[in-house]
């Protein structure tokens, strides 16, 4: 370790130097390559860096630089080379080496008793030793390595095919590009595994697509799953996905000779190695009885969450390769694995109203108003329903018992209504026909899931409109939060965004709770808001499907908003990362007189439009 940081400092000052030789970029290239893929092994597997982010972007700029100046040194293994091209159309289908097979599963602690005598009858022994591990609630995906490159990733698909999604893996630095499986004699290697999110990454995800007018996604699970299944890399490598190898499925030699039975033998190696390789792996536990491993499942469904990511259970292997192939497979399972899955934390409780909430881009969510219930230590009252496709295909009704669970620190979800005991006063959840703020008509355009107000003033959209501009991911205007701006806008002060900038001391005066000291310091965060960088304006405007990322990429494209609002469909798409979808709402936004009067406004009133590190250029 002390050699490889040595060797970081040498590069890092080296790439302070201005000129480069041929010669120099040749032996720079290469050592920056295995300096970068070390330093990622560090953060994202082993999570304890030992740079700063400012160092590895130092790094990662100036192998960009080597590479660019001369192109012949561009190695498909080069960490530039991570995030690829976008996928156009479907993913190819592909098919596994070996079939990613599903587990049978229970929920009860009789089923792990009841496997180990299978097991052990099967297999003539009266002892017989298990490994026990996490099993993590992800997307399965399998990894083929030939002579230590990665040459494919594919999905779990039906369990014989899958799609192949390698350009996608590719951008998770959790995944390596090269291992030395060849130091091993192995030549030819598939491996399993899990492509999971971590729960804090999966709050902030959903906050920001809530935030940008999107479904919000019902779990960890289905969030990394559709991560996965992005047409685009570049936005594949924003969702803070994690892969976790658990499982060497087939592994051959220049021979093509076994390796797995043969060198490998048993499951606890094959983790071993899978770590010394690199790879992020889960906790791995061996257990001589059932009792043994009744006992590690109950301390994890104790301690799981505690745990960063998603867990729903624990998967119990047959440590000993050789014993596989005795003790066979069905058409569903492995005979020689099982999975112990925990309880669900769910709750049964009554739906007593919903109310319809419209969101600043006009979207209509129902939120259901539930009876009081504790869920997994957290008292809940209210959950959105989401959509009108969602309440009809789950057939949910006024006055239901529902199904609510609440996976980890995740929002509440409902399962499904209890029919079985749906009451006779039980009503059919019905849209309203008019916006339930402003009473204007509301739409719902083919292709979405939802119902939208189409009045651009309506008055629930003006003031959360307000809050978004303001707030930590739009203008950061400390001391205006939602309480704030609902002050301010039921008093009349602000109705619309550019409001902000003409308050005064006087008016302030006027508002319970608004003492001079108070005042001041609103009026100087106003004040400072105005030099805030281009892209908090820009994703202060809340433009649907445009997050903090999206701004970025617009801010570092543009001398000014005043170029972006010129730009065509077409110029937009060409941006790095900005998908049709993407361009047509930006420019829709962009087309509307209402937002371009704002924003000319703004500039009016002193806020900075222009992009000064861009305009230096």
């Amino acid at each position: 370790m002390k050699d490889l940081l040595k060797h970081t400092r040498q590069l890092l000052k080296a790439a302070k130097s201005d000129v480069i030789h041929k010669t120099d970029g040749q032996k720079y290239a290469a050592q920056l390559s295995t300096i970068i893929a070390w330093h990622d092994h560090r953060y994202y597997v082993l999570n304890d860096p030992v740079i700063s982010d400012v160092e590895y972007d130092t790094l990662f700029g100036f192998l960009k630089r080597i590479e660019t100046r001369w192109p012949a040194l561009v190695s498909p293994t080069s960490p530039t080379q991570r995030i690829g091209a976008k996928v156009t159309g479907n993913f190819k289908t592909v098919a596994h080496m070996t079939p990613m097979l599903s587990l049978d599963s229970s929920y009860d602690a009789q089923a792990i008793i009841d496997f180990d005598a299978r097991v052990r009858k099967q297999s003539g022994k009266k002892i017989i030793t298990y490994t026990v591990e996490l099993k993590l609630d992800g997307a399965g995906i399998s990894l083929i390595y030939e002579n230590d490159c990665l040459v494919k990733g594919a999905t779990r698909g039906d369990g014989v095919n899958g799609e192949d999604i390698t350009g996608n893996l590719r951008t998770l630095r959790s995944i390596p590009l090269t291992a030395r499986f060849s130091s091993y004699g192995i030549d030819k290697v598939e491996i399993r595994g899990e492509v999971i999110i971590k729960k804090e990454s999966f709050r902030k995800l959903n906050k920001v697509r809530k935030a940008t007018g999107l479904s919000l996604f019902a779990n960890a699970r289905n969030a990394a799953a559709g991560s996965l299944r992005l047409q685009d890399p570049e936005n594949v490598s924003q969702r803070d996905l994690t892969a976790w190898l658990y499982q060497i499925s087939y592994a051959v030699d220049k021979g093509k000779k076994d390796v797995l039975i043969n060198k490998i033998g048993n499951q606890e190696n094959a983790i071993r190695l899978l770590r010394i390789l690199g790879f992020n792996t889960p906790e791995i536990q061996k257990a001589g009885s059932a009792k043994e491993v009744i006992t590690i499942c109950e301390r994890w469904n104790a301690a799981r969450e505690a745990f960063l990511y998603e867990i729903d259970g624990l998967v119990i292997k047959v440590n000993d390769f050789a014993r596989y192939n005795m003790l066979g497979f069905t058409a569903h399972h492995p005979k020689w694995a099982m999975a112990y899955k925990f309880a669900a934390k769910q709750a049964t409780t009554i739906l007593t109203a919903v109310h319809f909430q419209v969101g600043r881009s006009g979207a209509i969510t129902p939120v259901a108003v539930l009876e009081p219930v504790s869920i997994g230590g957290v008292t809940i009252t209210s959950v959105s329903l989401h959509n009108e496709d969602f309440i009809r295909d789950k057939d949910i009704r006024l006055f239901d018992t529902v199904i609510v669970e609440r996976a980890g620190d995740v929002i509440p979800y409902v399962v499904k209504p209890v029919k079985e005991n749906r009451p006779r006063r039980a009503r059919i959840i019905r849209f309203p026909l008019k916006c339930p703020s402003c009473g204007a008509r509301i739409n719902r355009t083919k292709g979405e899931s939802e119902w939208r107000c189409i009045n651009i003033n309506c008055q629930a959209q003006l003031k959360q409109r307000i809050q978004h501009f303001a707030s930590k991911q739009g203008m950061d205007i400390s001391g205006m939060g939602v309480k704030t701006v609902d002050r301010l806008f039921t008093s009349g002060l602000i109705q619309r965004v550019p409001d902000i900038y003409h308050l005064h001391h006087r008016q302030l005066g006027s508002i319970t709770g608004f003492g001079k000291q108070s005042a001041s310091k609103l009026l100087n965060a106003i004040e400072a808001s105005k030099t805030r960088p281009l892209w908090r304006l820009i994703n202060s405007l809340g433009i649907d499907l445009v997050g903090g990322r999206t701004a970025h990429i617009l801010a570092n494209s543009v001398t000014s908003l005043t170029e972006l609002i010129k730009m065509s469909r077409k110029e937009l798409e060409s941006l790095p990362g900005i998908g049709s979808k993407v361009a047509d709402s930006i420019y829709v936004y962009f087309k509307q007189p209402e937002h371009v009067k704002m924003i000319r406004e703004l500039k009016k009133a002193g806020v900075k439009i222009h992009n000064a590190t861009t305009a230096l250029v």
